[in-house]
C-alpha cells in the first residue's frame, strides 16, 4: 500500500524514517541534495526507501555516497569490518554536485541528534 510518503512498499524493501542530514538539506522540489540554509546545522530527510536490486539494474545517475551514523560523534571503536561501531551503512543520494563537494562539507546522515 502507498503510505503518506507516496512510496509503494509492496514492491519490496524497507521504508526508513527519522534520519537527519548534517551539512546539507534535501530539496523536496528537485528531489536531490542542496546547500543548507544559513545557520541550520541539521535537516530532516524524507522517508527513505531501501530496496535491494542487482547492480546491473542500477540506472547511472549523479549521486553522493552518504555515510549513515548512529550519532553525530562519527567515532566509536573500530570493528572487525574496519568501520567505526557508530557507522551504519552508506546510501546513494541524488545530487548535481560532485562527491567531493559534499565530502568537503562533511555531509552525513544521522540516526539521532545530540541533546
Amino acid at each position: 500500500s502507498t503510505g503518506s510518503s507516496g512510496i509503494n512498499a509492496e514492491y519490496g524493501g524497507v521504508l526508513v524514517r527519522g534520519l537527519f542530514l548534517e551539512g546539507c538539506r534535501w530539496c523536496s522540489i528537485e528531489h536531490r541534495l542542496t546547500e543548507s540554509h544559513s545557520k541550520v546545522l541539521y535537516s530532516k530527510l524524507p522517508v527513505l526507501w531501501l530496496k535491494p536490486e542487482e547492480r546491473s539494474k542500477f540506472v547511472e545517475a549523479k549521486t553522493y555516497t552518504c555515510p549513515v551514523y548512529k550519532t553525530s560523534a562519527r567515532r566509536g571503536t573500530l570493528s572487525t569490518t574496519g568501520h567505526s561501531t557508530n557507522y551504519v551503512l552508506s546510501v546513494e543520494l541524488p545530487t548535481h554536485e560532485p562527491q567531493e563537494h559534499w565530502i568537503n562539507r562533511g555531509v552525513a546522515l544521522l540516526c539521532q541528534l545530540d541533546d
